[in-house]
């Protein structure tokens, strides 16, 4: 993220005064223009040029370039390199210049998007870029805010107004924001004209929770929170509209402080790539002093007996000298080592990987028309070596959609489906939902499967309705009527509209408030309740209730909360349907369901006369007033009567316990880094088996202080510590520990889980613990950061990058994904309902997360083996063409002539050996898509970099040495001595030449078909077009025809044809041949009987299905065991309740309802992994015996 505006000196304190563009001018605050792109059309070309000659290798051949223009070094002409560097340079150009033309477009979107400005007492239409600090702008509903604004009037009563965060922090419910008292009534255009009020308040910052200033206004001044703020990013909800003075704009505003900037990301083969590229110009600049000397020392001893007919060229006057010149000229003609068409070459296969992603219609969503788009070219083999994967929850893992599922009442579990002999029914097999035309209230878009419940409603059971009766009073929902019998519910978390929903469709309607009446229609029939208190919900608590007076005059206190926290509460007469109801709240929990235990309580007029009394006082007290009003709260929630337990589905995307499932089993560690609340997290945790009861522990960290927050690590640590002292047999865990905190996974043994709140990981996150809360963290099986900020996301990120040196992949579907998903090696964008700031930000999107399962175990994995392939093939072959002219260099006096003619040496790359190659590289597999996915154990070759590493690298080279030696020195020695048919001396430098050029693409074209493990039509084209190329080409350039028309270029006529005519040559050809191939054919077959790899076994176990004509082996999903019911359904904003009893949320037409009549397997990579640890470290984690306990 770049800033439209110049640079700026830090902020100490920001003074915006109202409706004064030139005061505010003088601080030279930030405009409201954003900018993401990094270049524009002056400075494209300088910057990109700058950008790409940071890569090593395009510095090298821009030297070697500069090398060839000097004619007394030059032994090759210079358009052999010019030609493809400024191939690969345009390239690379026209792709940046693509990716910033769209950056350009998105900016150019949201910059012209408009809003209504208030200019000289007049609202105008103006571009958000054209927004300045100290503007006021008028929103209406459903309008994104434009900047971050002071809230200063709406149309709600008291200056309120709800808004919704989802691309702040991913929460899809309302949240309320209010306006000060003395801003409040300016309503007015005209009053709003002569406001002037001065904002003296922080600097820009990243926290979204947090605001400090005050208001002076009218010689008085006034204190401001984030209470007052409406942040850019936030879409007004429910509310007509409202006015706002522009504090931040914006690069200023929090969502652009947390969006962090773009990075230039590369892969770890790109770095490796940059590294062995030094190593071979060390190399080759060996090789030049060694054939230098020798040169120096052949001139010496022998050239000078030769000046007369071999004179040295004019200028150099020295043995020494004609070394130094000669180090040059096989510094040019050894460069081939590192080809400039390499480059050209990965470029161009990773293009084709992403054109494979695009054209997945397996990652094509139908529903929402999304196909998976590789938005960048550059990390596709990245894909086949993650490591750790950060998700988003709100809209990645689950689709925020609340549903009301099952229910237990009196004992009687309700909402599972039989089929008509009793037994429980499939998904496929489900009936027809339950028919709610009797009621003209219902949703029409409720569900429910189970009919018994509807009759039990039906029929009068007196526990049924008061269950329900409960679900539509007690809550802070608020009901909006917008035509006769089209209710409305305005809730403040889903949770709460799933509950208030299911019972309006079951007969008890909530219908409207006010502050003292809750309106309710049960079957049919209107029922006003008094509402006399609302003990409101806070995480501590975890629970709400309302004290209600029916028409009758009994006084009745309903409660709904946590089982953990109302179990205890009940009465002991509640203890045998207490069991019962656990054992259904275990069921649900079982299913990932979100669950809540509802209960009940009478109070007397004479008890509760005086609690109010009490309530009042305690309400009123000046000091620890929640400290009174908790105590109250706990006393009159006790002894209360069970009615029952809900069960409400957040509904995860398709496919997503499996998509975990699978990569967890391909050792890819999934943490969840959410804005959400604990429970809810937790309780996601279990719906997508990332948390089980399997679990020897999960530990959770509240802590509020740097000292709690390292104590309660510390106990987490020495926990698992324990554990794996009694497995590994007494062997101190400190023992095995190194000074690197990779060890530590292969030290830990059992299943652990953490859980951490975003106050916590703000301590965690300091430079003195970061290592402590990682160390603890990897060593769990799952990670779970609750209420953390955009930033925070992205620091966990950045931490783990840091010190574990593993590939990360960031994934999310919301502003508030940006900044972690920039950070991150792979940015991954969902598009999904929260905008698509992040679908921008990312490097490849999708619509569902269950794609991710295939973008890295089918395309991830071989995208990183087709270019380990590539690469290890295309060092070999070239260092099996250049190190001829090494050898060649002790025979020929040093004098860098080359063995290859000037034109096999320019094609021998460009068209001889490069379309085979690329075909490799493009389409090559090592087993099918349906056993990549079949089998994740064979994605982690790729995480520990097996097959292009420094070994694989040296290896390679070897075998182009080796092949080099045999492809010079057997030629040569069969020439020394061999004659023509007609007798003649066949040992001349052109017959030598097109036998050692013919031998080598002979060579590597055998060695290409070995490396291809998926032939396709278009492998034998290219490698069979590639040989017959080859001839065509030799016979053309050795043609009459051309030497008549180049006669200075063409030189060596026939040739061709004269040398490929002998026996002896194709003799010479075929030894070569055999003699570079059968060791590598031997060498693999012995290693596949021996130690095969896990692919090798996957396809010999095809082949064998195949030939037996069996089935394919279906995967198996296994049942999910039981859960713990660490969450409860219900997640809205403490002091909810305490402002629907102020009456300040209420529209006049709500509070005039009240005076009207109510209307009706062990592999051999497991080995590699386990050589730090100890042996018992790979045990299986305690079954039975361990605490499942979820510490706090």
């Amino acid at each position: 993220m770049e800033r439209c505006a110049a640079r700026r000196a830090p902020e100490e304190e920001r003074r915006v005064r109202a409706n004064a563009r030139e005061y505010n001018e003088k601080f030279q605050y930030a405009s409201n223009c954003i900018k993401t792109s990094k270049y524009n059309i002056v400075t494209f070309l300088p910057v990109n040029l700058f950008e790409q000659f940071q890569e090593v290798a395009n510095t090298y051949f821009l030297f070697l370039l500069i090398l060839q223009l000097i004619p007394q070094i030059s032994s090759l002409s210079w358009f052999t390199t010019i030609v493809p560097l400024v191939l690969v340079l345009t390239i690379t150009a026209v792709k940046d210049a693509t990716d910033d033309y769209f950056r350009h477009k998105s900016d150019n979107q949201v910059n012209n998007r408009q809003s209504q400005v208030l200019i000289g007492g007049v609202l105008r239409q103006e571009q958000w870029m054209n927004v300045r600090v100290g503007d006021i702008i008028k929103l209406e509903n459903n309008q994104f805010v434009a900047a971050d604004l002071l809230l200063l009037s709406s149309s709600e009563p008291h200056g309120l107004c709800y808004i919704e965060t989802a691309e702040l922090d991913g929460e899809t419910n309302m949240k309320v924001r209010q306006a000060i008292p003395v801003t409040a009534e300016l309503g007015d255009t005209s009053q709003l004209a002569r406001f002037d009020g001065e904002v003296i308040c922080e600097p820009p910052n990243n926290k979204l929770d947090k605001f400090g200033g005050t208001l002076y206004w009218k010689e008085s001044k006034y204190p401001l929170s984030n209470q007052n703020m409406l942040l850019r990013g936030c879409v007004l909800r429910n509310t007509e509209w409202c006015f706002g003075l522009v504090i931040f704009a914006g690069p200023d505003t929090k969502l652009m402080q947390n969006s962090g900037r773009t990075k230039f990301k590369r892969t770890s083969i790109d770095r490796l790539m940059n590294t062995l590229v030094l190593w071979i110009f060390g190399f080759l600049v060996c090789m030049g002093v060694i054939l230098a000397i020798g040169n120096a020392i052949w001139e010496h001893e022998v050239g000078v007996c030769f000046q007369i007919y071999l004179p040295w060229d004019e200028g150099v006057h020295s043995a020494f000298f004609s070394g130094f010149l000669s180090f040059w000229s096989y510094i040019i003609i050894l460069n081939t080592v590192v080809p400039i068409s390499l480059y050209v070459s990965v470029e161009v296969i990773r293009l084709g990987h992403s054109y494979f992603i695009n054209w997945d219609k397996k990652m094509y969503c139908a529903k929402r028309r999304t196909p998976a788009e590789a938005c960048t070219t550059t990390l596709n083999e990245e894909l086949g070596q993650v490591e750790y994967i950060f998700s988003d929850k709100t809209g990645t893992l689950t689709q925020n959609i609340m549903v009301f599922s099952k229910c237990s009442v009196n004992g009687h579990s309700y909402g599972d489906v039989q089929d008509m002999l009793g037994h429980k029914a499939e998904l496929g097999e489900r009936p027809e939902p339950v028919d709610f035309s009797f009621n003209p209230l219902a949703d029409p878009r409720f569900q429910f499967w189970d009919p018994s419940l509807l009759e039990a409603v039906k029929l009068g059971d007196l526990h049924v309705h008061e269950f329900f009766r409960l679900l539509s009073l007690c809550h802070t929902v608020m009901s909006e009527e917008k035509s006769e019998g089209e209710l409305l519910y305005k809730a403040q978390s889903p949770d709460e509209g799933a509950l208030v929903t299911a019972a309006r469709n079951f007969g008890f309607v909530f219908r409207s408030r006010t502050p003292k009446t809750i309106t309710v229609h049960e079957l049919g029939q209107a029922i006003t309740y008094q509402l006399l208190a609302i003990l409101d919900f806070n995480n501590i608590r975890k629970r709400m209730s309302v004290i209600v007076r029916s028409p009758e005059g009994k006084i009745r206190l309903y409660c709904k909360g946590a089982d953990t926290i109302l179990l205890e509460r009940l009465h002991p007469v509640n203890q045998d349907l207490s069991s019962i109801t656990t054992d259904h709240l275990n069921e649900y929990a079982g299913e990932g369901l979100r669950t809540l235990v509802l209960a009940y309580k009478d109070l007397e007029e004479s008890y509760y006369k005086d609690w109010s009394e009490r309530l009042h006082r305690a309400g009123s007290a000046p000091e620890a007033r929640e400290d009174h009003l908790a105590r109250l709260y706990d006393e009159v929630e006790h002894d209360m009567m069970l009615l029952g337990a809900t069960a409400i589905e957040d509904k995860l995307q398709q496919g997503v316990p499996e998509t975990i499932a699978i990569l967890t089993l391909a050792n890819i560690k999934i943490w969840v880094l959410t804005g959400d609340k604990q429970e809810t997290a937790v309780n996601i945790g279990y719906s997508c088996k990332m948390l089980t009861d399997d679990m020897t522990e999960v530990f959770v960290v509240t802590g509020h202080t740097v000292l709690e927050v390292r104590e309660e690590l510390r106990k987490a640590r020495e926990k698992m510590m324990d554990a794996s002292r009694s497995v590994c047999n007494g062997f101190s865990y400190q023992e095995k520990l190194s000074s690197k905190l990779t060890s530590v996974l292969e030290a830990i043994a059992g299943e652990y889980a953490l859980v951490i709140n975003g106050h916590s990981l703000a301590h965690a996150l300091e430079a003195d613990m970061e290592a402590e809360f990682l160390e603890t963290a990897c060593a769990c099986k799952a990670v779970i950061c609750c209420r953390v900020t955009p930033l925070q996301k992205a620091q966990v990120v950045e931490l783990v990058k840091k010190y574990k040196k593993a590939v990360t992949l960031a994934i999310g579907d919301g502003a508030n994904d940006v900044s972690m998903i920039k950070t991150a090696h792979i940015g991954v964008g969902i598009s999904g309902q929260e905008g698509i700031q992040a679908v921008l930000a990312s490097d490849y999107s999708f619509s569902q997360f269950k794609f991710l399962q295939r973008l890295l175990l089918v395309h991830g994995r071989w995208s990183y083996l087709r270019m380990c392939k590539f690469l290890c093939y295309f060092f070999y072959k070239n260092f099996a063409f250049t190190m001829v002219h090494f050898w060649f260099g002790f025979f020929c006096g040093f004098s860098a002539q080359t063995v290859y003619d000037q034109y096999f040496i320019t094609l021998y790359n460009i068209v001889y050996t490069s379309l085979p190659v690329l075909a490799m590289g493009v389409f090559d597999q090592d087993v099918p898509e349906q056993r990549s996915m079949e089998y994740p154990k064979l994605y982690e070759p790729g995480q520990l970099n097996l097959l292009f590493n420094k070994r694989e690298f040296f290896i390679c080279i070897a075998q182009g040495i080796y092949t080099s030696i045999l492809m010079f020195f057997i030629p040569y020695g069969v020439f020394a001595d061999a004659t023509r048919d007609d007798g003649a001396q066949l040992a001349d430098y052109q017959s030598f030449a097109v036998t050692v050029a013919t031998s080598l693409v002979i060579v590597v074209s055998v060695q290409i078909g070995l490396d291809t493990g998926f032939w396709t039509a278009i492998n034998h084209f290219f490698i069979w077009g590639s040989l017959a190329a080859y001839f065509a080409i030799l016979f053309t350039m050795h043609s009459d025809g051309l030497f008549r028309m180049f006669p200075n270029q063409f030189r060596f006529v026939g040739n061709a044809q004269n040398t490929l005519a002998q026996p002896t040559v194709w003799l010479t050809i075929a030894l070569t041949a055999v003699v570079c191939i059968v060791p590598v054919v031997a060498f693999r077959f012995l290693k596949l009987d021996l130690k095969p790899e896990l692919s090798d076994t996957v396809r010999y176990t095809q082949l064998v299905r195949k030939k037996q004509k069996t089935q394919h082996r279906c995967m198996r999903h296994a049942g999910r065991v039981g859960s713990r019911r660490s969450g409860y359904a219900f997640s809205h904003q403490e002091g909810f309740g305490e402002l629907i009893m102020s009456g300040k949320n209420m529209r006049l037409s709500s509070l005039a309802l009240s005076s009207f009549a109510p209307r009706p397997s062990t592999s051999w990579i497991d080995t590699l992994r386990k050589k730090k640890g100890c042996e018992g470290s790979s045990a299986s984690s305690p079954s039975g015996a361990a605490d499942k306990t979820l510490r706090v």
